[in-house]
């Protein structure tokens, strides 16, 4: 448990004004032209997405398998028992919380959006060119949203979050930070320079990471409630988008104020109940046998594939599928890592390695194949069934429009929509709520292990981290937040690996 208000208030921890100065000012002048010339911006974002993708593609793939071995090997070896603790205490969440605050804190409303509607588009294009929208495609349709949300994007997250954890808990860092997690292999004299830059490329990582979440998350909500209040949301447009983000702020930004134990894991049980019941509501009332049938089909043609398609880099270019989704994913999955890995560090005090890395790997794993096997399959029903035309919907760019045309097919539909709409907005406060708080995190000085940010600054970044998200959506389309997430996670590749040749140096040290 944390200590008291008292406590926490101590004046130990204090802003890094220069790395705190230097984020924000390159916030927003990021935005600002983006805002100031979202057409010319929107191309720059296109041609800068294809350019990465298809020239360095192959190095995601890489650090995808590479971040996931790595894991095991450390899950199963010596040094599985290091208990991240700098006294015995025992872990400070029970197993649910903990894996409650894991899951929503790392998935936010994308699970929601991508796990009804993320099959349709490898139907429509499917890999390893199947024939489109054939009864071979299915499988693999249905099998790929579990892929890209499962073992390896998993991995991405809890990495940052063993190695930042053992420098922080093990080797007694003082302050929670990705450049602490880097230290051992940068010289001394240069620490002073380099270990800014680290946290200020970890500060824009996250908020391109985040906005796409965001700018997926918004429009969806939107349409659920123009839907529930009965408006017209053509005629409202980005108002009332902008309506939303302003809701979800406020809302995330007072679970930030009340700080971990009454604010983020609070919400965080409880959405995880909502959306177990929602989940059951879906199964029971849907197609059941048809769910479960095509269900245990994709984890079988996931288990039997799996490093074919962790492996996959269409050298001979058939199709844009690598490079438009599985580099996409590992991008937008690696830019959250870091933020995920303060996170996942600062509530697993008390837990072994192989418990956080297994814990991580498995929970998240499952949650999303949960979802995608019972949202996903329905609506897959519904399409195959002409009931509802999931396909030409997901093709003229109307994604929100589909997923509410599918809720629709439910019994007692207007309830089943007010549940949806409910689970998407916390899902949406959980995820950046922790965002805000391990933004905070980062730009702090000397944070002791029982002690939190100042609230202010928490609300602070909450604030901030609407501020990307409203640009992005004013673009429109799904590309502008692709090349965001993958512009942002490029130097945190070169991170990560300073980041995985720091804590194996410090292992490999170790006596026991």
């Amino acid at each position: 448990m944390f200590m008291s208000r008292s406590t926490q208030l101590q004046p130990a921890a204090s802003i890094d004004i220069p790395v705190f100065l230097s984020s924000v000012a390159l916030l927003v002048s990021l935005c600002l032209p983006l805002a100031l010339y979202p057409e010319e911006g929107r191309v720059l974002l296109g041609d800068a997405f294809i350019f990465l993708t298809q020239n360095f593609g192959i190095a995601y793939i890489l650090a995808g398998i590479g971040s996931l071995v790595f894991l095991l090997v450390l899950a199963f070896g010596r040094h599985r028992n290091i208990v991240f603790a700098r006294d015995e205490s025992e872990p400070m969440f029970s197993t649910f919380s903990w894996s409650a605050m894991l899951f929503c804190g790392g998935i936010g409303t994308s699970v929601l959006f991508w796990g009804s509607i993320e099959w349709a588009h490898y139907y429509i294009a499917p890999p390893f060119g199947i024939t489109p929208e054939s009864a071979t495609a299915l499988p693999w349709a249905t099998s790929y949203p579990i892929f890209h949300w499962g073992f390896i994007g998993w991995a991405f997250y809890c990495l940052p979050g063993i190695a930042m954890g053992y420098a922080y808990y093990v080797k007694g860092a003082s302050t929670l930070r990705l450049s602490e997690a880097c230290a051992d292999v940068i010289k001394p004299a240069l620490r002073r320079y380099v270990d800014p830059i680290i946290d200020l490329v970890f500060v824009v990582g996250l908020v391109g990471a985040c906005s796409t979440g965001i700018g997926l998350a918004v429009p969806l909500i939107g349409t659920l409630v123009s839907d529930l209040l009965g408006l017209d949301r053509p005629a409202l447009g980005f108002t009332l988008d902008l309506i939303v983000i302003g809701v979800i702020t406020i809302l995330f930004g007072a679970s930030a104020w009340l700080g971990l134990e009454k604010g983020i894991k609070r919400l965080s049980n409880l959405n995880v109940w909502l959306a177990m019941l929602l989940v059951a509501i879906v199964l029971v009332a849907g197609p059941t046998l048809f769910i479960l049938e095509l269900g245990l089909e994709t984890l079988g043609m996931l288990l039997q594939n799996f490093v074919r398609m962790s492996t996959w880099t269409d050298p001979q270019a058939t199709s844009d599928f690598v490079e438009s989704w599985t580099v996409f994913y590992w991008a937008w999955w690696l830019a959250l890592g870091p933020f995920m890995g303060i996170f996942i560090a600062k509530i697993s005090r008390g837990r072994t390695m192989r418990q956080i890395i297994l814990g991580c790997l498995g929970f998240g794993t499952l949650g999303c194949t949960v979802f995608f096997v019972v949202l996903g399959n329905y609506a897959a029903y519904q399409e195959l069934n002409n009931t509802v035309d999931v396909l030409g919907m997901i093709g003229a760019g109307k994604a929100p429009e589909a997923i509410l045309a599918i809720l629709h097919t439910l019994p007692n539909s207007s309830a089943v929509i007010l549940l949806f709409t409910v689970v998407c907005v916390i899902f949406a406060a959980t995820s950046y709520d922790s965002a805000s708080y391990t933004l905070a995190t980062t730009v702090t000085r000397n944070l002791p292990e029982t002690q939190h940010p100042s609230r202010q600054h928490r609300i602070f970044w909450a604030v901030l981290l609407g501020l990307l998200p409203i640009v992005l959506i004013a673009m429109g389309g799904l590309r502008p937040l692709q090349s965001a997430v993958t512009l942002a996670s490029v130097p945190l590749m070169f991170v990560m690996v300073l980041m995985c040749w720091s804590l194996w140096k410090n292992l490999a040290a170790r006596p026991d």
